[in-house]
């Protein structure tokens, strides 16, 4: 981050009903150590006191969720506003004499970075209210689809331990409609058998307008191949379809989170970018959207290919060790993105290509999508630096260093 001269270097250690805030001079001294609650009068009286000394930097360690207020009330009062990672926090401390862990310490620990080590600080963009939006939404939709592999796998669970021949042939169905909606509307074995096949077929025509003969004959079929009746079969009806309508109820929230990542990503100059690069569907690109936040917090494509993860690390000692290994830090989201939508683009010609020829230098799976991946991070920095979208080309090959290809968004992913 820039150094302008600060005479304040507040550091505040954040909590959920209160924080502690150290206030140092540039020399070290201490300004002030006071608890600080949750309060936003009291954290703009703290911000005005300080201010009386001059410039100030504040630096949180949390800067959403418990950190939020005190962020947006700095921003407001015309503060600038720094961030501290908790690890590097943690590894600093260490630096310092004492094990004790305390609001307090963190906190001077916090301002004394800030005084000492500006490089470690990050900066806190300008809050975009369409990227937090976002953010709060894509957590939302990572919560709803926990909760849908959750309720899919308990179902199963319930179907394998009274009938295991009805679950082999519902559980193929369960990513479709056709699944979740005959077991909400029947329940377990005893409801299939107790409906007459017209009644089953009638229903299954209606979440399954081409399959539904095929699917109905199967599970006709399965009913068939068992006889004895499970100890709690009749109980295992009313869970499965009990936990079929939360499925549905999920999954049709999903739907409508989906709508309104595509409404969203629209309004931003970014979303329609991300939007054209192969394999990146609207939930990617609302994660690579709200991760990356800017594109100008990365001096180039090699900080954001470490920050997402897809970078790989040399591990060196004399001339009896090294070697590239990967990277198992970064930012866990925008990896996981990063991954899937490399594995998605493996149906481009361009795409499969660069693989298989990473295959035929002896990587596995793995590896070689990982070396994808680094190499649409160099397509993606390009992309949001331009501010172009994606242009399919016959290129074949991406230089290493993309600020070379700022004139023109190269296609080699």
């Amino acid at each position: 981050m820039s150094e302008p001269i600060y005479d304040v270097f507040c550091g505040i250690d954040v909590g959920k009903t209160s924080h502690f805030a150290v206030a140092l001079a540039p020399d070290g001294q201490r300004l002030c150590g006071t608890d600080l609650p949750q309060d936003e009068s009291r954290i703009r009286c703290l911000f005005k006191d300080l201010a009386r000394y001059g410039r100030v930097l504040v630096v949180v360690d949390q800067p959403r969720n418990i950190g939020a207020l005190p962020v947006a009330v700095a921003r407001e009062c015309g503060v600038d506003i720094a961030y501290l990672p908790g690890l590097r926090m943690r590894r600093i401390a260490d630096l310092y004499p004492g094990r004790s862990k305390t609001d307090a310490r963190d906190a001077f620990v916090i301002a004394d970075a800030a005084r000492t080590l500006p490089d470690t600080l990050l900066r806190i963009d300008e809050q975009n209210a369409a990227v937090e939006g976002l953010r709060l939404l894509a957590g939302f939709d990572a919560d709803l689809a926990s909760e849908e592999n959750r309720l899919v796998n308990r179902i199963r669970s319930v179907l394998l331990s009274v009938h295991p021949a009805l679950e082999r042939t519902i559980g193929r169905q369960m990513h479709r409609p056709v699944g979740p909606g005959l077991l909400a509307e029947f329940g377990g074995p005893e409801g299939f058998t107790a409906v007459t096949r017209q009644v089953l077929d009638e229903s299954a025509r209606a979440f399954a307008p081409r399959l539904w003969k095929k699917i109905t004959d199967e599970i006709v079929d399965a009913l068939g191949q068992q006889s004895v009746i499970v100890p709690g079969t009749d109980k295992a009806d009313f869970v499965i379809r009990t936990l079929a309508r939360h499925l549905l109820e999920v999954r049709r929230a999903r739907a409508e989170l989906a709508e309104q990542f595509e409404t969203e990503l629209g309004k931003h100059p970014d979303g329609p970018i991300l939007m054209s690069l192969p394999g990146v569907g609207c939930r990617t690109a609302v994660t690579m959207l709200v991760e990356i936040s800017g594109i100008g917090r990365f001096a180039n494509a090699g900080h954001l290919a470490v920050y997402a993860g897809v970078a790989p690390r040399t591990h060196r000692s004399g001339t009896s060790i090294k070697g590239e290994h990967h990277r198992h830090g970064g930012n866990s989201r925008l990896k996981r993105a990063m991954y899937l939508s490399a594995f998605a683009t493996l149906r481009d010609p361009l795409s499969r290509t660069y693989y298989d020829r990473k295959r035929a230098e002896g990587k596995n799976h793995r590896s070689a999508l990982i070396c994808l991946a680094r190499r649409r991070s160099n397509v993606l920095y390009a992309m949001l630096s331009n501010g172009s979208k994606y242009t399919p080309t016959t290129q074949q090959a991406i230089p290493s260093d993309v600020s070379t290809t700022r004139d023109a968004v190269r296609n080699a992913a």
